[in-house]
């Protein structure tokens, strides 16, 4: 996760437009994203902050616009520089080997019926080929990591049995299986008791990285409507409004402005993330 590309950016959203049936709902977002950036992406209920996200996978094609990515897996051989290229002139193939390095947690976790392993192991085995002792191996590592048990009962253990805040540790869990260089979250909060809620932030705090520790920072990128999470996170955030980029900048910044459309919703948040999660 070391190289990136000659200007240091992981991701840049050019004039980005979307709209469904007929309805705008971007309209020319620009962003720059850097490699090590942790960002929460925040607005007000239907400004786009999903639509963004599904364009930032490459799960939605831009009407205009569009979205350029660090692809590790097209770089010139022994280069430690990696390319940006357009998300929509990807080969399907392409796409596939840059999912790779991306760890994406849904709202609802997406998790499928199974066990714990079965969750964590299923990409290790699809994309990476492993073998069962490998798969085992890394699924402790990440269990590990997100403060979970490691003993052949959890392991095996089905994950409809688990409570909220351990699946959704389970889900980071099994995004970080893959060692992604980016990391997503939808609303990674919604829906937890505010004892639960705080631990995730600090976990997600964890899984961006430490280089004081040893680990290298990831890219992380979190949509959200949570407070909490900016104040204790304080990362760099970015509202939408009206399909555009309104406020870009530090967590102090936007916490401290008198604007007309940042100090409402500002104050709204609380409850915006209640009916998220309602």
């Amino acid at each position: 996760m070391n190289a990136e590309n000659e200007n240091g950016i992981e991701i840049r959203v050019e004039g980005l437009c979307k709209a469904f049936d007929e309805r705008p709902v971007l309209c020319g977002v620009d962003l720059d994203i850097h490699t090590g950036d942790f960002i929460a992406v925040v607005g007000g209920s239907g400004c786009g902050k999903t639509v963004l996200l599904s364009h930032l996978l490459g799960l939605l094609r831009p009407d205009a616009g569009r979205v350029m990515v660090t692809a590790p897996d097209l770089a010139p051989p022994g280069s430690n520089k990696y390319p940006l290229v357009d998300l929509d002139e990807l080969a399907p193939n392409d796409l596939d080997d840059l999912h790779t390095h991306w760890g994406v947690v849904f709202q609802r976790n997406a998790l499928f019926s199974g066990s714990v392993l079965d969750n964590i192991g299923l990409w290790l085995e699809e994309v990476r080929h492993l073998g069962d002792k490998a798969i085992a191996d890394i699924a402790v590592e990440v269990l590990e990591a997100v403060g979970l048990p490691t003993d052949d009962n959890f392991l095996h253990g089905r994950v409809d049995s688990l409570s909220g805040g351990m699946a959704k540790r389970i889900a980071i869990a099994r995004a970080l299986a893959m060692n992604p260089r980016c990391m997503f979250f939808d609303e990674p909060t919604t829906g937890l008791d505010p004892v639960t809620a705080s631990q995730i932030q600090d976990l997600l705090l964890s899984t961006h990285g430490d280089p004081a520790s040893g680990r290298q920072l990831r890219t992380t990128v979190v949509i959200t409507h949570d407070k909490d999470l900016l104040i204790r996170l304080r990362p760099r955030v970015v509202m939408l409004h009206e399909g555009k980029v309104f406020f870009d900048g530090p967590f102090d910044t936007f916490e401290s402005s008198d604007s007309p459309i940042i100090r409402p919703y500002f104050e709204l948040m609380p409850v915006l993330h209640q009916r998220a999660g309602a």
